[in-house]
């Protein structure tokens, strides 16, 4: 890949929620494959399996770092341990998030809010922190995991999962009008079901759901953890989508189309 938009060699990138098993290990894995060093971060009480992912990693350089995105003065300890072991940030993926399958008249206010505090307050605080270091930098690439419910929703109840990640769709287009001028790419990566991933895998124990996600994407299949994200994830947080911003691209089989 070297020579090419998709090229990260001699460039750094951050992915928050890399969490072994999902995608944000895998977005680690083609961004260091694209040549990048990778610092990846997840929330404290998942940062037990960091070493294990960034030892998952190709090549050599990369960090790990536990981080609380609900909290501002970690989110700003971690951008600046970033800059200080690797001396620049250039791409930034934020897949943090938590998962609450309840239905709506099962679901306290404290859980909804928990939800909403880990995957919306947290993708902006690491929007805003990141955010203007690399446009400190010169220019860059943030990219937010949102969700093909982002703007719709589906047949699993879990209503404060859905409203978090359509908040993260505008959070992004926000960031992206506000750091547009310094350069900054933000855009929204949204898959569908990816199997099997550590969120997915409770669907092991529903076959019939299953076959209907397969069934309800056009490709007639779920998306493939080793194959189907790295594409469009390089697209957004490599210089090959430096004139692509403020937008949602669904990585769904199709999903989104009907």
């Amino acid at each position: 890949m070297s020579g090419s938009v998709f090229d990260m060699t001699g460039r750094v990138a951050v992915v928050v929620g890399a969490s072994a098993g999902g995608l944000g290990q895998e977005a680690a894995r083609a961004l260091a494959a694209a040549g990048a060093t990778v610092a990846v971060a997840n929330l404290p009480s998942l940062a037990d399996d960091l070493d294990s992912v960034r030892a998952s990693l190709p090549g050599t350089g990369h960090t790990a770092h536990a981080v609380d995105v609900t909290d501002e003065a970690s989110v700003t300890a971690l951008a600046d341990a970033v800059l200080e072991q690797h001396g620049r940030v250039d791409s930034v993926v934020n897949a943090a998030g938590v998962m609450l399958r309840k239905a709506y008249d099962e679901t306290t206010v404290e859980e909804f809010e928990r939800v909403i505090k880990v995957n919306l307050v947290g993708c902006w605080l690491v929007g805003r922190e990141f955010g203007s270091r690399l446009a400190a930098a010169g220019g860059g690439q943030l990219v937010n995991i949102t969700t093909v419910y982002a703007e719709r929703v589906g047949p699993i109840p879990e209503s404060a999962y859905y409203a978090s990640k359509a908040g993260v769709v505008n959070v992004t287009r926000s960031l992206a009008s506000e750091l547009g001028p310094a350069g900054v790419t933000v855009n929204a990566l949204a898959p569908a079901v990816f199997y099997p991933t550590a969120m997915t895998m409770p669907l092991a124990d529903d076959p019939e759901q299953l076959e209907w996600f397969s069934r309800r994407t056009m490709l007639g299949r779920l998306g493939d953890v080793d194959g189907d994200l790295a594409g469009p994830l390089l697209l957004l947080a490599t210089p090959a989508g430096s004139y692509v911003t403020g937008q949602v691209l669904y990585v769904d089989g199709g999903w989104s189309a009907w």
